[in-house]
């Protein structure tokens, strides 16, 4: 039998192309003459089919199988980069976008399931800091990867490096993964949730969205900022990409000290607000390179108590369409963020002004924590028995 450890892998390959994907547009973007604007659309349209199925994605993978609905999702992956990457066409890009975010989105929330079911009672905080970290550490990969393929043979050579690690996870689930074997529940089980719960995973999901929000403005924004400042681009790429593999240190260092200090509202707001502080300055010129290390050091540290947030109101029965709920307020708002970024940079004639967005997100997201606390004062959830 395989181990959890290198289930867990598999899918850790799989969500790292899902990161890849979504960061190629944004890095090989000045050699791509993409506009700030469009770069904020093109990002946020990979993550629009969130919004509709966040949601009914574990009823679609609890209907047709989990393994089988992520390989379609992969699948969908592929299509949609090689559609991107073979079109001129604005319109047929856009398309590719939505295609390739579609499969992202079934992957994204049908593994975080995946996961919760290999190591349920068996190492689970550690299981799921390691899986978040797939998302930094992809993001990382294609800013100090693509920028140097795109320089070098062009940005159709991109696209195939996308595709390739793509295929690299369509045959890891295929040969390699298999499902837990997990009871499934009583039909007479409750899965229903109650107003309260709804709204306080709705303050959940816009603190998580908002995190992400000015995370992707550092990212996305940062190696155009740079490129402005008189860097080339595989260097400006290079250096952000310090952010995403510093973050794959703090995220699970941010949920360690989370669940040791049992403080993690303090965790979360001390980190968003060093984070934006720190955003702010490297967006007013401030030393590179000290504020790039300190940036990584500092933007994980949140992740963990944010993510900890629906665990508080949800229990096994409810996990699926609480989790639902979560993530269609997270991709509704990824929807927004980045494109809004993107015109205030394209409007400001700066990709500066992207990251005192990204700043300003951050700052709401301690503002919101305290209605959450108000509205989460409910009885705690049910454990449901070991089976």
């Amino acid at each position: 039998m395989r181990s959890r450890w290198t289930i867990l892998a598999v899918l850790f390959v799989a969500r790292t192309a899902m990161a890849f994907q979504f960061q190629s547009v944004a890095a090989v973007a000045p050699l791509a003459g993409v506009n700030l604007a469009d770069i904020g659309i093109l990002i946020g349209l990979y993550l629009a089919p969130g919004i509709a199925l966040a949601l009914p994605g574990a009823a679609i993978g609890e209907r047709y199988g989990d393994k089988a609905t992520v390989l379609a999702g992969l699948m969908m992956m592929l299509a949609g980069e090689m559609l991107t990457t073979a079109s001129t066409s604005w319109n047929l890009q856009i398309g590719g976008r939505l295609i390739g975010g579609t499969g992202g989105i079934l992957l994204n929330v049908l593994m975080t399931k995946m996961v919760a079911e290999w190591f349920a009672g068996r190492e689970i905080a550690t299981a799921m800091a390691i899986y978040i970290n797939s998302w930094p550490a992809g993001i990382a990969i294609a800013l100090m990867l693509l920028p140097a393929i795109g320089t070098t043979f062009g940005t159709t050579a991109v696209g195939i490096a996308v595709s390739v690690l793509i295929v690299v996870g369509i045959g890891l689930m295929i040969f390699i993964y298999r499902s837990p074997e997990v009871p499934p529940f009583s039909g007479s089980e409750r899965r229903g949730i109650s107003a309260g719960v709804t709204y306080a995973l709705v303050a959940a999901g816009l603190i998580w969205c908002l995190y992400n929000v000015g995370f992707a403005m550092v990212f996305s924004f940062g190696p155009s900022m740079l490129v402005e400042r008189g860097w080339s681009n595989p260097s400006a790429g290079s250096t952000i990409s310090i952010v995403l593999w510093l973050a794959a240190l703090s995220v699970p260092l941010g949920g360690f000290l989370a669940d040791r200090t049992k403080h993690g509202g303090a965790v979360l707001i001390a980190g968003c607000v060093t984070f934006a502080f720190l955003m702010l300055l490297l967006s007013r010129n401030g030393p590179v390179l000290p504020l790039v290390i300190a940036i990584g050091i500092v933007c994980g540290l949140p992740a963990g108590a944010i993510m900890s947030l629906p665990t508080r109101v949800l229990n096994q029965q409810t996990r699926s369409i609480g989790m639902g709920v979560f993530y269609t307020v997270y991709y509704a708002g990824m929807l927004a963020g980045p494109a809004i970024g993107g015109k205030l940079a394209a409007c400001a004639g700066t990709a500066a002004v992207a990251l005192d967005f990204g700043a300003a997100a951050l700052l709401l997201c301690p503002l919101l924590l305290w209605p959450l606390h108000k509205i989460s004062r409910l009885p705690p959830p049910m454990v449901a028995p070991i089976r």
